[in-house]
């Protein structure tokens, strides 16, 4: 089960929604599994299909999470039309390109959809993703 305080999923709706309809991206990131801060990313992709994180964005809080001593706890980004589902181009972009066996680019790293779109209210969905394989994750909404 992933635990997320409740204002992160919150601000990564607001994120997607503010972004459309293009995806938006960002990183989660704290201390084992729990989240202590989001932080916000370009896409550089600027694409209603795809994300790229900006790579001084990605240098940037690459570098702040490290000076804290804390981790990437999860990547999130939005499908602004479509079901918070990984898509065969998530599954791609989860995994270090080359030769062999499949090795995840941020091994033990929850993967959040959110979908602003989604018939009543948006939908926010956690994922793992490891050797191609897709694996939802339960969400629990805390505080």
């Amino acid at each position: 089960m992933f635990e997320l305080p409740r204002r992160y999923a919150e601000e990564m709706i607001a994120h997607a929604r503010e972004e459309a309809p293009n995806e938006c991206c960002g990183i989660l990131a704290g201390e084992g599994s729990r989240v202590l801060r989001l932080y916000r990313a370009v896409n550089a992709e600027h694409s209603p299909y795809r994300f790229d994180i900006d790579s001084r964005d990605l240098y940037r809080i690459h570098a702040e999470v490290e000076a804290l001593g804390w981790e990437f706890v999860a990547i999130y980004h939005s499908h602004p039309q479509s079901e918070a589902y990984p898509s065969p181009t998530d599954v791609a972009m989860a995994r270090l390109p080359g030769p062999g066996e499949t090795v995840a680019l941020w091994p033990g790293t929850v993967y959040l959809i959110v979908s602003p779109a989604g018939p009543g209210s948006p939908q926010l969905r956690a994922f793992r993703i490891e050797k191609g394989a897709v694996v939802e994750e339960a969400l629990e909404l805390t505080g």
